[in-house]
């Protein structure tokens, strides 16, 4: 067991480094409902309201560093001008074996009525800080760790770099329907390690995303299915989710997703204005053998700024 514990580690954080030498894809999210500012900026302010959200992410619990993903966002729909948009900030952990990469941008959006309801333009900018402290520990000797010390990809020291990251979307949404359509890292960042060593990059991902508010007859229940598209051009994967929620107060759903994974989600709005939530992930792959499943517990809250509201404004039905 010991033995495994150690091995998990050598081999996330060798993945790790080498899906940010050649290429990352985003961290992912079982409630991503409430975590969209993270991959498109045009749904800042789509809600028309500030509103605060934070969520965090234990992914494979009990696998010894494994990820562990954790998210801040704050947005709020503006008129300057009598120019409908939205200003946001989200900030983003994500730590994987030996890497620990936390970014922070600032995204701003330019709304206009469309059809039933409002298109978006988005922009964010801001930095991503990349962090690598390794610590090997490899069963089988001194051979193995020489032969790793001659390896140029694999770092052997701590290493700590900035760079400027970029992303651009565009979201259309009414009282019943949203529909998304973004890109993170457009400028794909590098980072500059010591000479000889390879040169690491976050890789542009691209994300597609649409739900539905359905209400069920005269009751106080409502149905809520989305889908969620996310790929950096070599892997893609695809979530389906749907949750029912009883008078906008308590809800609870499914999601599935493509690398075969099932999750419960159950959630509830405390004192009328608090939103907090919770996910299990079954895995049923190999690697679920060793793991007892991902966590995911969310907090949020949202308020207007203003007493008078403006009736071009469209609440978002992900906030309930």
């Amino acid at each position: 067991m010991v033995f495994m514990k150690k091995f998990s580690v050598i081999l996330i954080s060798i993945l790790s480094i080498s899906q940010v030498v050649k290429s990352q894809q985003d961290p992912q999210f079982s409630q991503n409902m409430f975590t969209q500012l993270s991959f498109n900026p045009a749904y800042t302010g789509s809600h028309g309201q500030i509103c605060v959200t934070a969520l965090h992410r234990q992914q494979w619990f009990g696998f010894e560093g494994a990820p562990e993903i954790s998210v801040f966002n704050v947005d709020a729909a503006i008129s300057p001008f009598n120019i409908d948009g939205g200003i946001g900030l989200s900030i983003i952990q994500d730590q994987v074996g030996f890497n620990d990469n936390l970014g922070a941008n600032l995204s701003l959006a330019y709304r206009f009525d469309a059809w039933d309801g409002q298109f978006a333009f988005g922009v964010s900018g801001g930095v991503i800080n990349y962090s690598l402290s390794p610590e090997w520990n490899i069963p089988g000797g001194t051979e193995i760790h020489s032969s790793i010390s001659e390896d140029n990809s694999i770092p052997q020291e701590v290493k700590n770099e900035m760079a400027l990251d970029m992303s651009f979307g565009v979201y259309y949404n009414t009282e019943e329907l949203y529909v998304g359509l973004s890109s993170t890292h457009i400028n794909e960042p590098e980072f500059n390690p010591e000479s000889g060593s390879a040169k690491p990059f976050i890789k542009r991902n691209y994300y597609f995303v649409s739900g539905y508010h359905l209400a069920i007859g005269e009751s106080k229940f409502d149905l809520n299915p989305s889908l969620l598209v996310q790929s950096d051009g070599a892997t893609s994967q695809i979530g389906i989710n749907t949750y029912v929620s009883y008078n906008k107060n308590f809800w609870t759903g499914v999601s599935i997703r493509t690398d075969r994974t099932l999750t419960g989600m159950i959630g509830a709005k405390l004192f009328d204005w608090i939103r907090v939530g919770y996910s299990y992930d079954f895995g049923v792959s190999e690697i679920s053998r060793y793991n007892q499943g991902s966590h995911e517990i969310m907090m949020g809250f949202c308020f207007d700024a203003k007493a008078d509201k403006s009736p071009k404004k469209y609440k978002s039905i992900r906030f309930l």
